[in-house]
């Protein structure tokens, strides 16, 4: 069954298009196309400096919280901006919520239906799949249908609304701490984590999270059937899905979650390179830089620049190397990968760790992360909230004026990956804003020196096994929660066929 997700992301989103070509059964090469211009950088030059903190939540209709925090950081790191710990508290609480929506919708509302397809009726636990994943219908599908919309009550709790809130600003937040709307927050978290606990992992949070072992972990779903994780990883692992769509093993993650006066990040960032856990970077956000070769911009200098110098001048042309609205960000002058997996690999979880090292960034694991991934941001949100309650009547905010000239940056981890904003402010208007999203990461076409991008290496070598419904390509994109409309050109043996969500 054909499904259209369409969800706004600046650069790549309304419409992505694949071109892929298959021999003897496998993609052997693929192009992935951003045919949709936004231009929300150029929206903003000569706007009022506090402006992103209306316009940018409006980037993407369920990431509105990412891009507001991302907002607010970069203005409070251009004026040296202190916020203080409660202010940090309520926005890392809003932040987490909405990553847990977006991870159980991607879950159970977008990947999994597609393991009920009628070509894997044979497999083994195929009627529970059903049972549980199928569209509408499913179990699991109907519970993370009413249970994500009620964890992102919390945002709405401290934020008014959700989405497209606009309750941060430099210097915190604008609702004020009370014993009401934490204990309500606290009543929205107990719903969800009772459902989670029970149906997902079938076991305690902090018991589940404790395995940090590949082997533990797939014994302990053999003894422990009766749960959706546990259904999801046999299942999954029986399709193979651990084989392929590797695609770059050098895994981003700018970290997040400021904690403190020291603002250390509740989950680290770092540069994972070629897959070797044991050797991580720290994350310099210097090290970045967006490749226009291939993109429909004009590139004047011809060479990567760092986004406090990027350039977003719209420039189509038909013919020719470009093919995409999106640029090509790289890391070091590396094709990365970013998003769930990435994020808890360079955060330390043991179990990813000892998953990747023995099987690699594959689309089952970069699934999983997101189950994973769920079980501790719960537990983060009920500290935090603990802490709140503990701390309640100290302030949320000092009031600090912009000044009128500066410069600054801000980066998280947005749901599906890192997330940057670089301002330049003059005369108190924005003169330069660039946005670098999670999946212009991943998304992003070839460089300048013809190397893929991260999608498009993740395809080669997928095995097709009806090239007239190329499930397997879903499976691989969908693994990284694309934000956006993606439909697939499937071209083999003058063949061209439309296959989409």
């Amino acid at each position: 069954m054909s499904r259209r997700i369409a969800i706004d992301l600046n650069r790549v989103e309304g419409d992505l298009e694949l071109d892929v070509e298959i021999q003897d059964g496998r993609v052997v090469d693929a192009w992935c196309k951003g045919v949709l211009y936004r231009g929300f950088e150029q929206i903003l030059i000569g706007r009022d400096a506090l402006d992103p903190l209306a316009i940018t939540p409006r980037i993407c209709g369920i990431c509105g919280t990412a891009h507001l925090y991302t907002a607010v950081l970069a203005l409070e790191n251009a004026f040296n901006i202190s916020v203080p710990d409660n202010g940090k508290r309520i926005r890392n609480v809003c932040l987490l919520a909405e990553e847990i929506l977006s991870d159980c919708r991607q879950t159970f509302l977008m990947f999994t239906p597609d393991l009920c397809h009628e070509k894997y009726a044979g497999v083994e636990g195929f009627d529970q799949v059903v049972s549980e994943f199928k569209e509408i219908s499913g179990q699991a599908y109907r519970d993370a249908v009413k249970q994500s919309k009620k964890i992102v009550e919390i945002v709405a709790i401290f934020g008014g609304q959700w989405p497209h809130s606009s309750y941060m600003v430099p210097g915190g937040v604008t609702t004020p701490v009370n014993t009401r709307n934490l204990h309500d927050a606290l009543n929205v978290l107990d719903g969800y984590t009772n459902w989670f606990e029970k149906r997902v992992i079938g076991d305690d949070l902090e018991n589940w999270m404790a395995m940090d072992k590949a082997a533990d972990y797939l014994q302990w779903c053999e003894e422990n059937p009766d749960n959706i994780a546990s259904l999801f990883t046999r299942f999954g692992r029986l399709l193979g899905l651990q084989d392929y769509a590797q695609g770059s093993q050098n895994h981003l993650s700018y970290g997040y979650l400021p904690d403190g006066e020291n603002n250390s990040l509740l989950r680290t960032g770092g540069y994972i390179r070629q897959g070797d856990v044991d050797n991580q970077q720290s994350f310099d956000h210097l090290k970045i830089t967006e490749d226009l070769s291939h993109a429909w911009f004009n590139d004047e200098l011809a060479k990567p620049l760092h986004p406090y110098d990027g350039v977003t001048q719209p420039n189509y042309s038909e013919g020719g190397k470009a093919y995409s609205w999106a640029k090509a960000p790289r890391y070091d002058d590396q094709v990365v990968q970013t998003g769930a997996l990435s994020s808890l690999l360079n955060s330390g979880d043991g179990l990813m760790r000892d998953f990747a090292k023995a099987e690699g960034s594959n689309a089952w694991l970069r699934q999983f992360a997101r189950i994973r991934r769920q079980a501790g941001s719960l537990l983060m949100v009920r500290k935090l909230l603990n802490d709140l309650l503990a701390h309640e009547h100290q302030p949320f905010i000092e009031n600090q004026p912009l000044g009128q000239d500066g410069e600054g940056f801000g980066t998280i981890e947005a749901a599906r990956g890192c997330l940057g904003h670089w301002v330049k402010i003059r005369d108190g208007k924005i003169a330069h804003y660039q946005v670098v999203t999670p999946t212009a990461w991943n998304a992003s076409p070839r460089d300048a020196q013809e190397r893929r991008g991260h999608w498009e290496e993740s395809l080669i070598g997928v095995p097709i096994a009806d090239e007239n419904d190329p499930l397997e390509i879903g499976h691989v994109i969908r693994s990284h929660d694309p934000c956006l409309v993606c439909t697939v050109h499937v071209m083999g043996n003058d063949k061209r066929l439309w296959f989409g969500k």
